[in-house]
C-alpha cells in the first residue's frame, strides 16, 4: 500500500488549521466575556455615584466630593474597604449555606447579561428564548437570599429571606406576562429580534407606545424584583435590622451590594431593549454614518453609536428608580402582596388578552 505524502501533509495542515480556529474561538469567547464583565463593573460604579449625587441633590446636601474628581471614586473606595474587612461567620449558623448564598445571587444576575444586545450583532448569546432565559435565571437570585437568611441562624435574616422569596414569586408572574405580550407583538422571544421589530418606524415604533399598560406594570414589577423602595421589605432597616444581610460583613456583604446594583442595571437595560427601541437611533430612514458623512468606518462607528445609545437610554431610565427611592415611603408587606396578586396580575392578564386579540385580528 502506497501512501501519498502530499495527502498526509494536506490532512496535517487541515487539522492544524482546525485546532488554530478552535483556539482562536476560545480566546475570542473569553475576551468577550471579560470585556462584558469589566463594562458591567464600570456601569455599577457609575450607578452608585449617580445615586449618591442625585440623592444629595434631592436632599439639598453636597454628596461625595473627596474620593477622586467630583467623588467619582467613592464607590471604588467603599469596595476596597469591604474587601479588606474581616469576614465574620455566625457560630451557630450553617457555614456552607451562609457562604454560598451571596455567590448564587451575584452569578444568577451576571448570567442574565448574556442575552442583552448592546448593538447590532453585539450580544454574547442571541437565543430564540432570550427574554424567558432572563426570567428563568433571575428567579434563582431569591433562592440565594433565602439560603443566606436560613444559613445565618438569625430570625431577622430568615424573615428577610422569606420576604424576598414571597416578593419575587408575586411580581415575577406579572413581569412574565408583560414580556409575553412583547414577544407576541414581535413574533419572537429573541432580544435582537424584539429590537429589530421596533426599528421599522423609528421613535413611534417603540413598544412603549404600543404597550403603555404593560410598560407601567413592567416598571412596577422590575422595581419590586430589584427590591428598591417602596418595595425594599426584605431588608427593611426599621423592622429587620438589615434583613438577610444582618450577619454579613466584608466581601460577602459587598457581594449583596453589587448584586443589588447589577439587578438595577439589568432591569434598566431590559426596559431599553423591550420598550425603548434598544440601540436604534429612533429616526426612521436615516443612517447614522450617512448623517455624519462617515462611510469607511461605518461598521465600527455604528457599533460604537449603538452601544452609546443603549447605555444612554438605560441610564436616563435609571433616574426613575433612583428618584423613587428618595420620594416614596415603604409599603407594608400585605400591601405589597395585594398590589402584586390583586392588582398587577389581573391587569397584566388583561393586557396579554388584548395583545393576543389584536394580533389575531391583524392576521
Amino acid at each position: 500500500m502506497i501512501i501519498d505524502t502530499t495527502e498526509v501533509q494536506a490532512i496535517n495542515s487541515f487539522s492544524t488549521l482546525e485546532s488554530i480556529k478552535e483556539i482562536y474561538g476560545l480566546i475570542w469567547m473569553f475576551v468577550s466575556i471579560f470585556t462584558l464583565i469589566f463594562g458591567i463593573i464600570i456601569g455599577v460604579l457609575v450607578i452608585v455615584w449617580l445615586e449618591r449625587e442625585i440623592s444629595a441633590t434631592i436632599q439639598q446636601r453636597i454628596g461625595p466630593e473627596y474620593a477622586g474628581p467630583l467623588g467619582i471614586l467613592q464607590a471604588l473606595a467603599d469596595g476596597t474597604k469591604l474587601l479588606f474587612k474581616e469576614d465574620l461567620l455566625p457560630s451557630r449558623g450553617d457555614i456552607r449555606l451562609f457562604s454560598v448564598g451571596p455567590s448564587i445571587a451575584v452569578i444568577s444576575i451576571l448570567l442574565s447579561y448574556l442575552v442583552i444586545p448592546f448593538g447590532y450583532r453585539l450580544v454574547l448569546g442571541d437565543l430564540s428564548i432570550g427574554v424567558f432565559l432572563w426570567i428563568a435565571i433571575s428567579s434563582i437570585a431569591p433562592i440565594g437570599l433565602l439560603v443566606s437568611g436560613y444559613g445565618s441562624n438569625n430570625k431577622y435574616s430568615f424573615s428577610g429571606g422569606l420576604r424576598a422569596a414571597a416578593q419575587s414569586i408575586s411580581y415575577e408572574i406579572p413581569l412574565t406576562l408583560c414580556v409575553l405580550s412583547i414577544s407576541l407583538l414581535s413574533n419572537s422571544s429573541s432580544t435582537v429580534d424584539i429590537v429589530e421589530a421596533q426599528s421599522k418606524y423609528g421613535f413611534w415604533g417603540w413598544n412603549l407606545w404600543r404597550q403603555p399598560i404593560g410598560f407601567i406594570v413592567f416598571l412596577i414589577s422590575s422595581l419590586a424584583e430589584c427590591e428598591r423602595l417602596p418595595f425594599d421589605l426584605p431588608e427593611a432597616e426599621e423592622e429587620l435590622v438589615a434583613g438577610y444581610q444582618t450577619e454579613y460583613s466584608g466581601i460577602k456583604f459587598g457581594l449583596f451590594y453589587i448584586a443589588s446594583y447589577l439587578n438595577l442595571l439589568l432591569s434598566s437595560l431590559f426596559v431599553t431593549v423591550l420598550y425603548l427601541g434598544g440601540w436604534n437611533f429612533s429616526i426612521p430612514y436615516i443612517s447614522i454614518p450617512e448623517l455624519f458623512g462617515i462611510n469607511k468606518m461605518a461598521g465600527v462607528f455604528g457599533m460604537t453609536i449603538g452601544i452609546f445609545i443603549t447605555l444612554a437610554k438605560a441610564y436616563l431610565f435609571l433616574f426613575i428608580p433612583i428618584t423613587t427611592r428618595w420620594t416614596l415611603p415603604r409599603i407594608r408587606m400585605d400591601q405589597l402582596l395585594n398590589l402584586g396578586w390583586k392588582f398587577l396580575l389581573p391587569i397584566s392578564l388583561g393586557n396579554l388578552l388584548l395583545t393576543t386579540s389584536s394580533q389575531l385580528v391583524s392576521l
